[in-house]
């Protein structure tokens, strides 16, 4: 591991003028799951890594039913999933911020930084999606806010300008949605997901974000479009299983082949509309 300067600002102004200062010499650091990773195998070799997780309230986990949820940036994985506003109103939210590593990874990861690093395979990912949740960021050119679904560009890839830091992101309420959040892996738990998808109901509209089928976590809007306002029957959802099918284009690699995982998509969506359908 290359030498590096840690640097711990105490206020968000204070780490964005660091980040100013040092550019592409710096690193954010908050959980650390990811970015000690690589800075070990020196994927990354930074000059000075900023830790923002001393900044007050980064870690506030909110809810009412006109914002509806806002997670702060240094908000942990165990801190969301056993949070009482989002067991109650987004259990399928709380269900995958738990499915991540062990509980002792989840007293360090934060979902933001599982969104920032925008892995295909990112668990919190998909509930997010589902949910339209907006990234807020703050950065040289002020506060900034961005849907989810303009916040993926490409593996390990995002939106975020130079010198931006994400400070939170907003979840909106959606009275009376159901969802189901369904992780595939090689082990039950401390795994990363083959397929990781998040179904939602609300009304009569049907979302389905997948996470691990392409370069992103992406929604399946055909999909979403083919059984709007309709009640899903046994031929509707053959339909649907093979049009979501063809809006995915999984890999194959050390998890699991490409064909695996097309089949696993047809069974989600398949589980998923029976199960919310009722």
């Amino acid at each position: 591991m290359k030498q590096f300067n840690y640097l711990a600002p105490k206020t968000l102004p204070e780490a964005l003028q660091m980040l100013a200062d040092y550019k592409e010499s710096a690193v954010l650091f908050n959980g650390g799951t990811d970015v000690v990773v690589r800075l070990r195998d020196r994927l990354i070799a930074p000059d000075y890594v900023v830790d923002i997780k001393r900044i007050p309230g980064l870690d506030n986990i909110s809810f009412d039913e006109q914002n509806g949820l806002t997670i702060g940036a240094c908000a942990t994985m165990n801190a969301i999933g056993e949070n009482e506003a989002v067991c109650k109103h987004y259990p399928f939210l709380a269900k995958a911020a738990l499915s991540v590593g062990s509980r002792q990874v989840r007293n360090r990861a934060t979902c933001i930084g599982n969104i920032c690093n925008a892995s295909p395979l990112a668990d919190t990912g998909t509930p997010l999606l589902a949910c339209d949740a907006v990234i807020l960021a703050e950065g040289p050119d002020g506060r900034r806010e961005i849907p989810i679904r303009d916040f993926f560009i490409f593996v390990r890839k995002t939106s975020l300008k130079p010198g931006e830091i994400v400070t939170a992101i907003r979840v909106p309420y959606i009275a009376g949605a159901e969802g189901v959040f369904t992780k595939v892996a090689r082990r039950r738990e401390v795994d990363l997901s083959t397929v990781c998808a998040t179904v939602l109901r609300c009304g009569g509209e049907f979302r389905f974000a997948f996470g691990s089928v392409a370069p992103t976590p992406l929604r399946l809007v055909k999909t979403e479009e083919l059984v709007r306002g309709k009640k899903p029957d046994a031929a509707l959802i053959e339909q649907a299983v093979e049009l979501a099918r063809s809006e995915v284009a999984p890999i194959s690699d050390v998890r699991a082949s490409r064909e695996y995982r097309m089949d696993i998509v047809g069974l989600i969506v398949r589980r998923g509309l029976e199960t919310l359908a009722k």
